[in-house]
């Protein structure tokens, strides 16, 4: 599904990515864990197409879209949600999650006529919503609703562009322990249908939703396996995980 080949990139003095490699199977849910500072944002923004690299490819369904845009890589089924919420919180949360359908579908739809009254964007709109459990929340503006309901929210609106892989950078981050736990669960439910990148702090939700982790570290990938591989490294335990973790 992905394939990235010697990906760099370069601020100033500092190097975010360095010459990483990286291979993510159809189906797969493939999460980058690492300290802070590692380059994780900075390799998502990358592969959404929000970052232009310095050097390197990025390979999509066997398609090089190394300078493609981040709307065209939508289009062809990239999708991503961000580290800080990004959502229009005047808006009600179905008019959120229209928004992004009619994005992806490229198309001002009817102008004569009010956008939510378009079933062809209200439908699937309506169905991403109950898709993360906010089906029942849909009238209600984006900004009153809880913060772990923003981060479902934002996740209904990239799945409402039928995305065949989902980047998502810390989706369970500023969640209390229930809200995390929900979140969790309702990857669970699409894992494998969708194919997942996960960048995540929280290593309970990483090592109950990853089939493979990479170890970022320095803007270098140290270390890739399954949970168990990656849990029993001597380099990710001293670089990351702490010897507790074994």
């Amino acid at each position: 599904m992905l394939e990235v080949r010697a990906l760099s990139k370069r601020f100033g003095g500092l190097l975010a990515s360095d010459r990483i490699d990286l291979d993510v199977a159809s189906g797969e849910t493939h999460a980058i864990i690492g300290p802070n500072g590692a380059g994780k944002t900075t390799l998502i923004g990358q592969l959404a197409g929000d970052l232009r690299p310095d050097a390197g490819a990025i390979r999509f369904m066997s398609r090089d879209v190394t300078r493609l845009d981040a709307p065209s890589r939508s289009r062809l089924g990239l999708a991503r949600s961000f580290q800080i919420t990004s959502i229009f919180p005047e808006l009600s949360a179905l008019d959120n999650a229209a928004l992004a359908v009619q994005a992806h579908c490229g198309s001002s739809f009817r102008f004569w006529r009010p956008a939510r009254d378009e079933r062809a964007l209200r439908e699937p709109a309506q169905l991403a919503l109950e898709s993360v459990g906010l089906g029942e929340r849909g009238g209600i503006a984006a900004a009153n609703l809880a913060h772990g309901e923003q981060r479902q929210l934002e996740i209904a609106m990239a799945l409402a562009t039928q995305p065949r892989l989902l980047l998502l950078d810390e989706p369970v981050a500023g969640m209390g322990l229930e809200e995390s736990q929900r979140m969790v669960r309702f990857l669970a439910t699409i894992k494998g249908r969708i194919t997942i990148v996960l960048v995540e702090h929280d290593m309970d939700a990483v090592f109950t939703l990853a089939d493979r982790i990479s170890v970022m570290v320095y803007g270098r990938i140290i270390a890739t396996g399954t949970p168990a591989q990656v849990r029993a490294n001597e380099q990710v335990r001293r670089a990351y995980l702490g010897e507790d973790a074994c």
